[in-house]
């Protein structure tokens, strides 16, 4: 076989119909589209237009809500810090706040704040400062005789533990 042999299969490529052709060809005058109105002309889109009547989009119902205001936290798994002090890239021994783990990458961004959560495993002491952290996750720090510091504004605090 050679490239010039190349040939696509029979019935795969059909010529596109002619429309407005003359009456002679089956799609002549006006080309399929019927008489007269809207949709019979060029440059018409009525996406979800129901001819007046309530759009399906507008008459189910919508459900919940998206609080405008919200906290955005980068969230932080203990058995990611764990990886990150074996590679040597963060240092146990001193204070572990939310610029430390941005520097070292384990962050990329600290948005309005970086939590703590326990998944993974946990093998030596930390001191942490940061805006949140889960009950498990301060056990599993003061398991091995480490300390987490909640920053300071309560409120935030609060919620961060409570989430």
């Amino acid at each position: 076989m050679k490239l010039n042999e190349l040939r696509d299969n029979p019935g795969a490529v059909k010529k596109a119909k002619r429309v407005g052709r003359g009456s002679g060809s089956g799609k002549g005058k006006t080309a399929g589209r019927g008489m007269k109105g809207q949709k019979s002309r060029s440059g018409v889109a009525i996406n979800g237009y129901e001819g007046g009547q309530m759009p399906l989009y507008q008459r189910l119902p919508k459900r919940g809500f998206n609080k405008p205001n919200r906290k955005s936290y980068s969230i932080v798994n203990l058995g990611l810090i764990q990886k990150f002090i074996d590679a040597q890239k963060l240092d146990p021994k001193q204070v572990i706040d939310e610029t430390r783990l941005v520097k070292s990458g384990v962050v990329r961004r600290v948005r309005d704040g970086v939590r703590i959560l326990a998944k993974g495993e946990l093998t030596v002491e930390l001191n942490m400062e940061v805006t949140g952290a889960s009950k498990a996750a301060i056990a599993m720090i003061e398991k091995f005789g480490g300390s987490v510091k909640l920053k300071s504004s309560s409120s935030v605090a609060d919620d961060a533990i409570t989430q």
